[in-house]
């Protein structure tokens, strides 16, 4: 039995790998390589740390790996050398150490383009491909793409957003993006399609577009949901960050119903034990 009537998008290629994403989504666990993350504060920001982490999500059954060097939201400068330092050498590692795809989350070009050097096949770009070089970048390397929606850009505060049909204005973005990707030379099974929760939306906002995940799926791409510990989750039910895994792990599922394919968490156990029992239940006899 379908998860949802509404998915249009049935392939998506990471790498060699093609994967049936009609009735089973995929789970990215989160690697930060920052000293300032909103969730961890730093935790997995040391090597040492940062292989641990990645080591219990590949335990915990996590389909592919996004390595981020640079956290969204304001902070202190970080520049593209700084960005390299981490992220690089933490691919190689992770290409060397886990047989799963690998993903940078990134908006700069030339780190996309020395993390694809380094064995990376994603390119998860918050900016909305602000980089006129980046869709290139992903196009010679035959990296997948992730087309994510912001109103403003990263690192930019945007603490009143306004729009007059969120969910309109964050379709035809992401079309418009994704159409981009298209004629930069990339396959329509390698662009993957992102809200941006959180990113220049309310919590409202947020959660409205959580809610019409299925009109976002039905775009022709498989659709990504980033909800693991965001604020919106936690003005919607008064929680601290460290208290918000099981209202990630239940945007997760209302996410899978609605046609999400790619789940990017904080919690890969769990996540794993509620998209497989999700896809049991309603393929059970």
């Amino acid at each position: 039995m379908a998860l949802t009537s509404q998915v249009s998008a049935s392939a998506l290629s990471l790498g060699p790998r093609r994967y049936d994403v009609t009735n089973r989504a995929l789970v990215m666990g989160i690697l930060n390589r920052t000293p300032d993350s909103f969730y961890d504060r730093g935790e997995s920001f040391a090597f040492d740390r940062f292989l641990a982490k990645a080591d219990e999500h590949v335990a915990g059954g996590a389909d592919l790996l996004d390595v981020g060097g640079v956290k969204a939201g304001p902070g202190e400068e970080v520049t593209e050398a700084e960005e390299l330092d981490r992220v690089v050498t933490a691919v190689e590692s992770l290409v060397a150490r886990f047989d799963v795809p690998i993903s940078v989350d990134t908006w700069r070009a030339s780190v996309a383009k020395a993390c694809f050097d380094a064995g990376a096949v994603v390119g998860n770009d918050i900016s909305g491909f602000g980089d006129p070089d980046y869709l290139d970048v992903a196009a010679a390397a035959g990296a997948s793409v992730v087309a994510t929606h912001i109103r403003l850009k990263p690192r930019v505060a945007d603490p009143n957003p306004q729009y007059g049909d969120v969910v309109g204005a964050v379709k035809e973005f992401l079309l418009d993006r994704a159409g981009r990707a298209r004629a930069a030379g990339i396959p329509a099974e390698r662009i993957i399609v992102d809200a941006g929760l959180d990113l220049g939306k309310t919590a409202a906002q947020s959660l409205a577009l959580l809610r019409s995940s299925a009109v976002l799926a039905d775009l022709g791409y498989p659709l990504l949901l980033s909800a693991s510990n965001k604020t919106f989750l936690g003005a919607l039910l008064d929680l601290e960050v460290g208290e918000r895994r099981e209202a990630s792990l239940s945007a997760c599922a209302l996410g899978i119903l609605r046609g999400c394919r790619v789940l990017r968490v904080h919690y890969v156990a769990g996540t794993v034990v509620v998209r497989d029992a999700i896809e049991a239940v309603l393929g059970a006899p």
